[in-house]
């Protein structure tokens, strides 16, 4: 059920429930980068592990969050399985995202917050 909130169709409760999943689960640097790889293309999972370049069992760990999720598939090919995002929304936006981000960095390297920073935000630091 939509919610109208100030002329805005609000999402149906289940659909934030869905988003906070994912996000969370994207909240990983780890879980990012194994979807943005799988986003540009399918891997098992030793040719996962050397793309992103993390152990073995470390990557079939965040696969299988991730496949719990939903956030990406298998599908077998011989006798391995091969993972891919199933989604060409999802793959697109995560691509997006971090294409978008890369640009900015390049133009303006993001600097870490600070705890306090991160709760109240960052004074803005304009040269007079």
């Amino acid at each position: 059920m939509t919610v109208d909130v100030g002329g805005l169709q609000a999402p149906p409760a289940e659909a934030v429930a869905q988003a906070v999943t994912a996000f969370g689960l994207l909240a990983s640097r780890s879980r990012l980068h194994i979807m943005w790889a799988l986003s540009q293309g399918e891997s098992d999972v030793t040719g996962l592990a050397g793309r992103v370049d993390m152990a073995l069992p470390a990557v079939s760990q965040h696969l299988a969050k991730l496949k719990l999720a939903g956030l990406v598939a298998a599908r077998p090919e011989g006798r391995r399985q091969v993972y891919y995002v199933d989604d060409p929304d999802i793959a697109a936006t995560i691509g997006a995202m971090v294409a978008l981000l890369a640009a900015r960095a390049e133009q303006r390297p993001l600097q870490p917050l600070s705890p306090l920073e991160f709760t109240l935000g960052r004074p803005d630091h304009k040269s007079a």
